[in-house]
Protein backbone atom coordinates (compact mmCIF):
# COMPACT_ATOMS: atom_id res chain seq x y z
CA UNK A 1 0.00 0.00 0.00
CA UNK A 2 2.56 2.21 0.65
CA UNK A 3 4.68 1.29 -2.30
CA UNK A 4 1.72 2.26 -4.31
CA UNK A 5 1.28 5.75 -2.37
CA UNK A 6 5.06 6.79 -3.40
CA UNK A 7 4.73 5.17 -7.15
CA UNK A 8 2.09 7.16 -7.99
CA UNK A 9 3.03 10.88 -7.97
CA UNK A 10 6.46 9.64 -9.06
CA UNK A 11 4.87 8.03 -12.28
CA UNK A 12 2.99 11.48 -12.50
CA UNK A 13 6.07 13.56 -12.07
CA UNK A 14 8.33 11.36 -14.98
CA UNK A 15 5.01 11.53 -17.24
CA UNK A 16 4.94 15.32 -16.66
CA UNK A 17 8.47 15.84 -17.22
CA UNK A 18 9.03 13.29 -19.91
CA UNK A 19 6.05 15.48 -21.64
CA UNK A 20 7.38 18.92 -21.19
CA UNK A 21 10.99 17.39 -22.59
CA UNK A 22 8.96 16.10 -25.29
CA UNK A 23 7.21 19.59 -26.04
CA UNK A 24 11.21 21.53 -25.10
CA UNK A 25 12.28 19.34 -28.33
CA UNK A 26 9.31 19.68 -30.16
CA UNK A 27 9.54 23.64 -30.02
CA UNK A 28 13.36 23.08 -30.52
CA UNK A 29 12.65 20.98 -33.53
CA UNK A 30 9.18 23.01 -34.70
CA UNK A 31 11.02 25.83 -35.73
CA UNK A 32 13.16 23.80 -38.18
CA UNK A 33 9.95 21.40 -39.65
CA UNK A 34 6.49 21.83 -40.21
CA UNK A 35 6.03 18.07 -38.63
CA UNK A 36 6.56 18.78 -35.49
CA UNK A 37 3.04 19.58 -34.14
CA UNK A 38 2.32 16.40 -35.44
CA UNK A 39 5.00 15.24 -33.63
CA UNK A 40 3.91 16.51 -30.58
CA UNK A 41 0.86 15.18 -31.06
CA UNK A 42 2.13 11.41 -31.21
CA UNK A 43 3.95 11.77 -27.88
CA UNK A 44 1.81 13.61 -26.31
CA UNK A 45 -0.83 11.33 -27.22
CA UNK A 46 1.80 8.35 -25.96
CA UNK A 47 1.97 9.59 -22.75
CA UNK A 48 -1.43 9.80 -21.83
CA UNK A 49 -1.63 6.07 -23.05
CA UNK A 50 1.43 5.47 -21.30
CA UNK A 51 0.08 6.82 -18.62
CA UNK A 52 -3.25 5.93 -18.37
CA UNK A 53 -1.95 2.02 -18.74
CA UNK A 54 0.65 2.95 -15.85
CA UNK A 55 -2.00 3.94 -13.71
CA UNK A 56 -4.92 1.30 -14.57
CA UNK A 57 -1.77 -1.37 -14.01
CA UNK A 58 -0.98 0.56 -10.69
CA UNK A 59 -4.79 0.71 -9.57
CA UNK A 60 -5.84 -3.13 -10.76
CA UNK A 61 -2.46 -4.77 -10.96
CA UNK A 62 -1.11 -4.46 -7.33
CA UNK A 63 -4.62 -5.85 -5.50
CA UNK A 64 -4.74 -8.76 -7.93
CA UNK A 65 -0.62 -9.87 -7.40
CA UNK A 66 -1.63 -9.30 -3.91
CA UNK A 67 -4.87 -11.30 -3.81
CA UNK A 68 -2.34 -14.12 -6.14
CA UNK A 69 0.55 -14.09 -3.91
CA UNK A 70 -2.18 -14.47 -0.43
CA UNK A 71 -3.35 -17.27 -2.52
CA UNK A 72 -0.22 -18.78 -3.38
CA UNK A 73 1.01 -18.18 0.15
CA UNK A 74 -2.22 -19.64 1.48
CA UNK A 75 -1.99 -22.30 -0.34
CA UNK A 76 2.00 -22.81 0.87
CA UNK A 77 0.88 -22.71 4.42
CA UNK A 78 -1.86 -24.99 3.73
CA UNK A 79 0.46 -27.77 1.67
CA UNK A 80 2.95 -27.07 4.44
CA UNK A 81 0.81 -28.31 6.78
CA UNK A 82 -0.62 -31.02 4.71
CA UNK A 83 3.09 -32.28 4.50
CA UNK A 84 3.83 -32.07 7.95
CA UNK A 85 0.67 -34.05 8.97
CA UNK A 86 2.10 -36.49 6.12
CA UNK A 87 5.18 -36.61 7.31
CA UNK A 88 3.76 -37.32 10.74
CA UNK A 89 1.16 -40.40 9.47
CA UNK A 90 4.63 -41.86 7.06
CA UNK A 91 6.30 -41.77 10.97
CA UNK A 92 3.66 -42.87 12.51
CA UNK A 93 3.13 -45.60 10.36
CA UNK A 94 6.62 -46.50 10.23
CA UNK A 95 6.81 -46.90 13.98
CA UNK A 96 3.50 -49.35 13.81
CA UNK A 97 5.13 -51.42 11.15
CA UNK A 98 8.07 -51.42 13.27
CA UNK A 99 6.34 -52.82 16.44
CA UNK A 100 3.77 -54.64 13.89
CA UNK A 101 6.89 -56.41 13.38
CA UNK A 102 8.71 -56.85 16.72
CA UNK A 103 4.83 -57.66 18.26
CA UNK A 104 4.58 -60.42 15.05
CA UNK A 105 8.28 -61.72 16.15
CA UNK A 106 6.96 -61.64 20.04
CA UNK A 107 3.62 -63.40 18.77
CA UNK A 108 5.67 -65.72 16.94
CA UNK A 109 8.31 -66.82 19.77
CA UNK A 110 5.35 -66.93 22.14
CA UNK A 111 3.49 -69.80 19.71
CA UNK A 112 6.75 -71.71 19.40
CA UNK A 113 7.00 -71.85 23.18
CA UNK A 114 2.88 -72.76 23.25
CA UNK A 115 3.25 -75.24 20.84
CA UNK A 116 6.26 -76.43 22.66
CA UNK A 117 4.98 -76.44 25.80
CA UNK A 118 1.48 -78.02 24.20
CA UNK A 119 3.39 -80.49 23.18
CA UNK A 120 5.24 -81.49 25.94
CA UNK A 121 1.81 -81.42 28.32
CA UNK A 122 0.74 -84.01 25.65
CA UNK A 123 3.42 -86.18 25.87
CA UNK A 124 3.34 -85.74 29.42
CA UNK A 125 -0.81 -86.51 29.42
CA UNK A 126 -0.05 -89.39 27.33
CA UNK A 127 2.86 -90.93 29.53
CA UNK A 128 0.59 -90.43 32.22
CA UNK A 129 -2.00 -92.11 30.34
CA UNK A 130 -0.16 -95.09 29.33
CA UNK A 131 1.27 -95.11 33.21
CA UNK A 132 -2.19 -95.30 33.79
CA UNK A 133 -3.49 -97.85 31.35
CA UNK A 134 -0.43 -100.07 32.30
CA UNK A 135 -1.47 -100.00 35.97
CA UNK A 136 -5.06 -100.49 35.32
CA UNK A 137 -3.90 -103.34 32.72
CA UNK A 138 -1.86 -105.21 35.69
CA UNK A 139 -5.04 -104.66 38.07
CA UNK A 140 -7.18 -106.45 36.04
CA UNK A 141 -4.50 -109.03 35.26
CA UNK A 142 -3.88 -109.89 38.54
CA UNK A 143 -7.84 -109.66 39.35
CA UNK A 144 -8.29 -111.90 36.84
CA UNK A 145 -5.32 -113.95 37.72
CA UNK A 146 -6.90 -114.27 41.32
CA UNK A 147 -10.60 -115.05 40.06
CA UNK A 148 -8.82 -117.87 37.73
CA UNK A 149 -7.27 -119.19 40.61
CA UNK A 150 -10.07 -119.00 42.74
CA UNK A 151 -11.62 -120.77 40.04
CA UNK A 152 -8.96 -123.47 39.45
CA UNK A 153 -9.28 -123.69 43.91
CA UNK A 154 -13.14 -124.41 43.31
CA UNK A 155 -12.78 -126.62 40.38
CA UNK A 156 -9.82 -128.56 42.28
CA UNK A 157 -11.60 -129.06 45.60
CA UNK A 158 -15.16 -130.17 43.14
CA UNK A 159 -12.69 -132.30 41.55
CA UNK A 160 -10.82 -133.84 44.48
CA UNK A 161 -14.51 -134.07 46.44
CA UNK A 162 -15.75 -136.08 43.07
CA UNK A 163 -12.97 -137.86 43.18
CA UNK A 164 -12.72 -139.19 46.72
CA UNK A 165 -16.48 -139.46 46.71
CA UNK A 166 -15.92 -141.85 43.63
CA UNK A 167 -12.86 -143.32 45.36
CA UNK A 168 -14.83 -143.80 48.48
CA UNK A 169 -17.98 -144.85 46.75
CA UNK A 170 -15.67 -147.92 45.49
CA UNK A 171 -13.71 -148.74 48.79
CA UNK A 172 -16.49 -148.17 51.05
CA UNK A 173 -18.02 -151.73 50.63
CA UNK A 174 -20.53 -153.01 53.14
CA UNK A 175 -17.91 -154.54 54.99
CA UNK A 176 -15.53 -151.70 55.08
CA UNK A 177 -18.64 -149.55 56.76
CA UNK A 178 -18.93 -152.27 59.21
CA UNK A 179 -15.60 -151.97 59.97
CA UNK A 180 -15.08 -148.46 60.15
CA UNK A 181 -18.65 -148.43 62.46
CA UNK A 182 -16.81 -151.03 64.62
CA UNK A 183 -13.46 -148.88 65.23
CA UNK A 184 -15.65 -146.15 65.71
CA UNK A 185 -17.21 -147.24 68.49
CA UNK A 186 -14.38 -149.31 70.32
CA UNK A 187 -12.93 -145.60 70.17
CA UNK A 188 -15.39 -144.18 71.91
CA UNK A 189 -15.35 -146.97 74.28
CA UNK A 190 -11.49 -145.94 75.25
CA UNK A 191 -12.64 -142.37 75.60
CA UNK A 192 -12.67 -141.12 79.24
CA UNK A 193 -16.25 -139.33 78.78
Amino acid sequence: MKLRKLMTPSLFVCGMTFFFAVAARAAEEGSTNSSAPTELFKWVNFAIVAAALIWVFGKKLPPWFRGNAEKISSEITTATAAKAEADRKLRDAKQLLARLQEEVRGLREQAEKDAAAEAERIRALAKSDAEKIAVSAKVEIEAAERAARIELKSLAAKLAVDGAESLLAKQLTPQTQDALIAGFVKSLQGSPN
